[in-house]
């Protein structure tokens, strides 16, 4: 393959294709014909020789070959747009791009209205795409350019990675309606005899109120451990559950609170880049767009 004769952009198509299986979704993303993109991946597939993508029930499948390239191709991608963008100006009036954050569904929730509300006045056509990155992934991700920014507790360590605070999100018992604790003062007895609700995206591991119990010698009963925030708010309302969550969460949810009768670590919330994107104006936008949108809503 002579890179002379190569068009450069196939390879923004291939990168779409592998990260959205579906040839109309990247159309859409950037803005050509659906025959226009079925053409590129023609090229592709002669610079390749090989299928390189495939129609699956799941949508178009990556080859061995392509699961082989992306890698590459991702990082001369960033490389390409740190050299051609090192001395741009970011426009937010006039800026298309699509910012790829991510984060869980609790952030999610609490910052995404306001950021799409305050991005949208100065920001019109700037889009914003949230996924759900695992913490073993995620300096990966950033350095590959799959993501823009990363929100998460501030345990993601790596040497490659600026950082910065956003907040930090104090816990409170969550209860339906009605519970039978409800009306009480909530002891230290109450809520070690109680069943409890845990929310983690992890399949095992310590929360922080396991850590907290664990220095007094102490354990609470978990009785139902799901993924999701708002599947847990569900949850506690129809059910005799206690849940220990943000109060700036459960400050909107239809259930009572009351204070922990032992001290726990708040959750902490840090965002993440690349320190390729220090620099980078578009990249330094978001973030102070994200830290000014936190501070209204933490």
């Amino acid at each position: 393959m002579r890179l002379e004769k190569v068009d450069l952009n196939l390879f923004v198509v291939f990168d779409a294709l592998y990260r959205e299986h579906s040839v109309t979704k990247v159309a859409q993303l950037l803005n050509l014909t659906q025959p226009a993109v079925s053409n590129a991946l023609g090229r592709l597939r002669q610079t390749f020789d090989d299928q390189l993508f495939v129609k699956t029930r799941e949508g178009m499948s990556p080859t061995p070959v392509a699961d082989s390239v992306v890698k590459d191709v991702r990082q001369a991608l960033v490389l390409l747009g740190r050299s051609v963008g090192s001395n741009a100006r970011f426009d937010p009036a006039r800026s298309e791009k699509v910012f790829r954050l991510g984060m869980n569904d609790l952030a999610e929730s609490l910052l995404l209205p306001r950021l799409h509300e305050e991005v949208r006045k100065v920001a019109p056509s700037v889009a914003i795409t949230s996924y759900y990155v695992e913490r073993e992934a995620a300096t990966a991700e950033l350095k590959a350019g799959m993501i823009d920014l990363l929100l998460d507790a501030p345990v993601v360590n790596a040497r490659e990675l600026g950082q910065k605070p956003l907040g930090q999100l104090p816990y409170v018992i969550a209860m339906r309606p009605g519970h039978p604790l409800a009306a009480t003062g909530l002891t230290m007895d109450d809520y070690l005899s109680a069943e409890h609700l845990h929310v983690s995206s992890r399949r095992k591991g310590r929360g922080q109120v396991e850590l907290a119990l664990h220095t007094q010698g102490l354990r609470r009963t978990i009785a139902m451990r799901v993924q999701n925030y708002l599947v847990a708010a569900r949850i506690t309302a129809g059910t005799d559950l206690l849940w220990t969550v943000p109060r700036v969460l459960a400050q909107t949810l239809p259930l009572e609170t009351a204070e922990l009768p032992f001290a726990v670590e708040p959750l902490s919330w840090q965002l993440f880049w690349h320190r390729n994107a220090d620099e980078d104006p578009a990249n330094r936008w978001m973030r102070e767009m994200m830290e000014a949108v936190a501070q209204t809503v933490l």
